[in-house]
């Protein structure tokens, strides 16, 4: 078992306003042992002086696509898949630099790096995977050809739901079957398109996707297995239909109205937002005009749903859904440095790292990774990062993890030390 001692260290504990004082941190194995002011280091032990530098909970990002991050959608829908699930442990490697220590997958067949990474043939963050998400017929999981319905019931699937990256089910017995079958594959919780979508283009901004009664099913399922669902959704009415039929976690969330975050609030749903910009050199950019165009509508919304969020305190987590753009992935620790335009450092960095923790811990038994994530606290695992600074005053020292992150560990092994 490796004992790494960190000396020196003012603790940002992922809840806590205030720094401690410098204190010492003991990690045995992969879970912190001990915090004190005079701990005695083992023998054998790695010893790490922080010199007073910040230590706090690695990052956690809760709404990263590990298969789409970082190549262009024509290629994500066409390209062989063992070319893709290199590049993603490329990708996922790089945003474990970042200082992401842990993810939560928001949809394509990431379980061949989920298990790679947990065995040690690759380096990357802990995935909480959502597996192929579930969508209806012109939903915006179709990406099937403009000529490619009416469905012939003897066509095989097409490609993108034979690699698993997505499950296209219609009615309320198709979709109980599709999202046991994801559930079987090993998802942490369902991701479902609730809502018409950037990317795709059969479903305008517009469309609620899916019936009440297909939504509930999707939930009771879900819900027999312990676990709950994650939708894609922009609109206001497509946020009400889905949180009424049992829907936990609202990812995207464009539109949402005053009355629907105080429903929010009283439901205890989580709205998982993304600091996203219309234009400007971090404006994501997309092959299609059509696409581009859903962007900057959708990114127009965010200010008042962030308004509305914030005053009726529903439980916010941080997310930058990085897609099709390898230079748009690189700066996904610049999206959390971006979130200080409506919050402060604390509630900021507080959120991609405790709060994000609750809410990918709600996949109850599914949880892949037993143990207290995005805290600085004795028992939690040892996820952790040395800052050459203090984030607590000055948030945009994470948007240049590789100047400013001077050690990095996950799961009690370090990644990078510069010290």
């Amino acid at each position: 078992m490796s004992t790494t001692l960190i000396t020196n260290a003012k603790v940002f504990d992922g809840k806590s306003e205030q720094l401690t004082q410098p204190v010492s941190v003991l990690i045995e194995g992969n879970k912190i042992a001990q915090i004190g002011t005079s701990i005695e280091a083992p023998a054998g032990a790695t010893i790490v002086d922080a010199a007073c530098r910040v230590l706090m909970p690695g990052l956690i990002d809760a709404h990263w696509h590990t298969m789409f991050n970082s190549v262009p959608v024509s290629m994500a829908l066409s390209v062989d898949f063992g070319y893709l699930t290199l590049v993603a442990a490329k990708s996922s490697r790089e945003a474990l630099l970042r200082g992401f220590t842990t993810i939560r997958d928001a949809g394509g067949n990431c379980f061949p790096i989920c298990k790679a990474t947990d065995q040690g043939l690759i380096e990357g963050p802990r995935i909480y995977p959502s597996g192929g998400y579930i969508s209806q017929t012109s939903g915006h999981g179709d990406f099937r050809g403009p000529n490619d319905v009416p469905e012939n019931p003897g066509t095989p699937l097409d490609y993108m739901q034979r690699t698993g990256h997505t499950l296209i089910a219609d009615g309320v017995p198709e979709v109980i079957k599709r999202t046991r079958e994801v559930l079987r594959m090993g998802a942490t919780q369902v991701k479902v398109m609730a809502g018409g979508g950037v990317s795709s283009l059969y479903d305008p901004l517009d469309v609620t996707e899916y019936t009440f009664e297909e939504m509930k099913a999707i939930c009771d399922v879900a819900k027999t297995w312990n676990t709950y669902v994650m939708i894609h959704v922009n609109t206001d009415a497509a946020i009400r239909q889905a949180i009424e039929a049992g829907v936990v976690s609202v990812e995207h969330g464009f539109f949402i109205e005053e009355e629907t975050a105080k429903l929010m609030a009283e439901k205890g749903v989580w709205w998982s937002m993304e600091p996203m910009e219309a234009h400007g050199e971090d404006a994501f950019m997309f092959e299609n005009p059509i696409s581009t165009a859903k962007y900057q509508a959708c990114v127009a919304g965010l200010d008042q749903s962030i308004e509305f969020t914030k005053k009726y305190k529903v439980k916010t987590a941080f997310g930058t859904d990085a897609l099709f753009d390898p230079a748009v992935a690189a700066k996904q620790a610049k999206f959390l440095a971006k979130m200080k335009k409506w919050f402060t450092p604390y509630e900021a960095l507080k959120m991609a790292t405790y709060d994000n923790a609750q809410l990918l811990k709600l996949c109850g038994p599914r949880d892949p990774y037993p143990g207290e994530l995005g805290v600085v606290t004795e028992g939690a695992l040892a996820d952790l990062i040395l800052v050459n600074g203090n984030p607590l005053e000055d948030l945009d020292l994470v948007a240049d993890p590789h100047e400013n992150f001077a050690m990095i560990m996950k799961d009690g092994k370090i990644y990078k030390n510069t010290l």
